[in-house]
């Protein structure tokens, strides 16, 4: 029988033959340039059975995924039998979408041209093309030709999910700790700073956290589909606003707040020709956006109806990068108190679950993964304010831990055994604020190797948790403080060690981040990250610690500002699979009294059979 995916793969070939297409790239993202993606954009996966991040590149000959290394299992799981060969990113030998096809092109002695799908290409992501085809000698618009076919696949895709339209809500600045009109007003300022009239908003997050909205279009995202157009003195919101698709009384009144205040609202699909239309009546001239999440349709359409540019100073589309990010990531006090109130919650309901996993076990209930990640999302759901996970939990025992996005089954789940490690990767959406926090935990006994990758691990995160470092420090310039202690055994992991985290937004943010890869943004005062060291072995276990830590002053001296991170999780660490030589008396001290803080703190809300096993739990080690 033929393969599914082998087969759509061919059906995207003859309607690349009928238009004379040489290679498509089909974009793992959607219009918005989003991490998480809702139903409708899942191309990636409909095309080729694999459901992890990356994207594909098929010509007449050749088909390929490029993914990074957190999902080259997945992948290699996944893709036989679809024609689709692993492209690895990443990792030293890497040859990225941009450079691969512009060898093909360059290879050519005819046109080549490569079409895209402009509602989930981005702006900046074609230029790369461009670029790397300009640089193997092929000069787009002459040799190489670059087609904008949007929603390419919707004639192949007959059964595809339309734009989703969840309920909207609006959070006063009491939730937030600032208004909208002064977030505006702020934004305002930056474009006349910038020389420019307006801003068109493509990123969800960052329109979410600009009108402080909230809405579930993309699951786990607590985002509105829609762009936004600020203009220094009108606001245009282009989002789906059918009574029909958003029919609850809690929407109706959200828009009319937002009109009240002097918001447009507009459909979501007159964004391109509605600001084209803008521009090209003289109400607005220079337009910023970022090409990072501007989708190459929209900027198509912008670009074809802007006024012919005379000089630089003329051009009426600027793309940058957004100023929102950063303003964003630097949360305020109230902010920080939400976050602060969600992870006691999020705490509370942590510990009761392996309290309930180790009971059970030891009674010997049978526990799936699937069990286990039912039990942890119905704990968080009794907490007030909660809204919804951040994340699909990850729930893995033994190999399935080996997969860093590792997706636990719905039937027939592996069941947890009473011996080696189980990891629980999850989180919380709260209205005050998001969590994500990864516990390893050991169920019985576990082997030597178990215990020394689970101590390992633990050293590196707890070395991170611990620095001290002048303002002005990048993430990149301390991700070597969590690799260390792995990379003393020659062993490491492939995949980030910090995210940023929004505010009951998206778990993952920007800009900053730690890792090993480049990035000048420093680490400042109210910035949540992840700190989540792991190692990986497949079809053997997996291990990752992670908390979120605020960055926070340190003090001040003759050598400058210093800076340092408080921890906002509240779960202990499992002591009972550590190799106590393995770690330093400075070490030992930090665990000691962070599972202190933490028995102390969570102790009276727990209940006295579970605040009875945390104490044990949490005995100096």
């Amino acid at each position: 029988m033929e393969n599914l995916y082998a087969s759509r793969v061919e059906r995207i070939r003859d309607m690349m033959r009928a238009r004379g297409w040489n290679a498509v790239v089909i974009c793992g993202s959607d219009p918005h340039g989003s991490e998480y993606i809702a139903p409708r954009w899942h191309q990636v996966a409909w095309v080729s059975g694999y459901d992890g991040e990356g994207d594909l590149v098929i010509t007449l000959d050749h088909a390929g995924l490029w993914t990074d290394t957190r999902y080259f299992i997945q992948a290699a799981r996944q893709l036989p039998g679809s024609g689709i060969e692993l492209h690895k990113t990443r990792v030293p030998e890497q040859v990225l979408i941009p450079e691969w096809i512009a060898a093909q092109a360059a290879a050519q002695t005819e046109e080549y041209v490569i079409a895209v799908d402009g509602n989930c290409q981005t702006a900046g992501s074609v230029q790369a093309i461009t670029e790397a085809c300009k640089a193997a000698g092929c000069e787009v618009g002459e040799t190489v030709r670059i087609v904008n076919a949007p929603d390419l696949l919707d004639g192949l895709w007959t059964d595809r999910p339309g734009v989703p339209a969840t309920p909207i809500m609006t959070l006063g600045e009491e939730i937030t700790g600032e208004s909208r009109p002064e977030r505006i007003a702020w934004l305002r300022d930056v474009l006349q700073e910038k020389g420019c009239d307006a801003m068109l908003l493509t990123a969800l997050d960052e329109i979410a956290w600009l009108l402080n909205i909230r809405a579930s279009d993309i699951p786990y995202n607590p985002v509105c589909i829609s762009f936004l157009l600020v203009t220094l003195d009108e606001v245009c919101w282009y989002v789906t606003k059918d009574d029909f698709a958003r029919p609850d009384e809690e929407t109706a009144d959200s828009f009319d707040e937002l009109r009240r205040e002097g918001i447009r609202i507009l459909g979501y699909e007159e964004v391109a020709y509605g600001v084209a239309g803008m521009v090209e009546d003289g109400e607005i001239g220079r337009i910023y956006a970022d090409p990072a999440s501007l989708n190459y349709n929209l900027y198509t359409i912008l670009s074809e109806n802007m006024p012919d540019a005379v000089s630089p100073a003329e051009v009426s589309l600027i793309l940058g990068p957004s100023p929102i990010p950063l303003r964003k990531a630097l949360k305020n006090p109230v902010e920080i108190a939400g976050m602060r109130e969600a992870h006691l919650e999020d705490g509370i309901a942590m510990e009761r679950f392996l309290y309930w996993i180790e009971k059970s076990l030891a009674f010997g209930d049978i526990i799936t993964e699937r069990d286990a990640a039912d039990k942890l999302g119905s704990l968080r759901a009794e907490i007030p304010g909660y809204k919804s996970d951040s994340f699909e939990t990850i729930s893995a025992y033994g190999p399935g831990a080996a997969l860093p996005h590792y997706i636990t089954p719905k039937e027939n789940a592996p069941r947890l055994e009473p011996h080696g490690l189980y990891l629980c990767d999850s989180g919380g959406q709260y209205i005050f604020g998001t969590t994500d926090i990864t516990r390893t935990v050991p169920l019985g006994p576990c082997n030597p190797l178990e215990r020394e990758d689970y101590t390992l691990v633990l050293k590196g995160h707890i070395a991170l948790a611990m620095a001290v470092f002048p303002r002005g420090t990048a993430g990149c310039q301390l991700d070597v403080l969590a690799r260390n202690p792995l990379w003393q055994s020659k062993r490491n992991f492939g995949h980030g060690t910090g995210h940023g985290v929004g505010f009951f937004l998206n778990v993952h943010e920007g800009p900053q981040d730690i890792r090993q890869n480049f990035n000048s943004q420093p680490l400042l005062p109210g910035m949540v990250t992840s700190d989540e060291p792991g190692i990986y072995r497949e079809g053997r276990h997996g291990v990752r610690h992670e908390n979120l830590i605020l960055c926070t002053e340190a003090g001040k001296n003759d050598f400058g500002n210093w800076l340092r991170f408080e921890p906002l999780t509240l779960c202990h660490f499992d002591t009972s699979a550590i190799v106590p030589g393995l770690l330093t008396d400075d070490e030992r001290e930090w665990l000691n009294q962070y599972n202190r803080t933490v028995y102390e703190t969570l102790r009276p809300r727990l209940g006295e059979a579970v605040a009875t096993w945390l104490e044990q739990k949490t005995r100096p080690i």
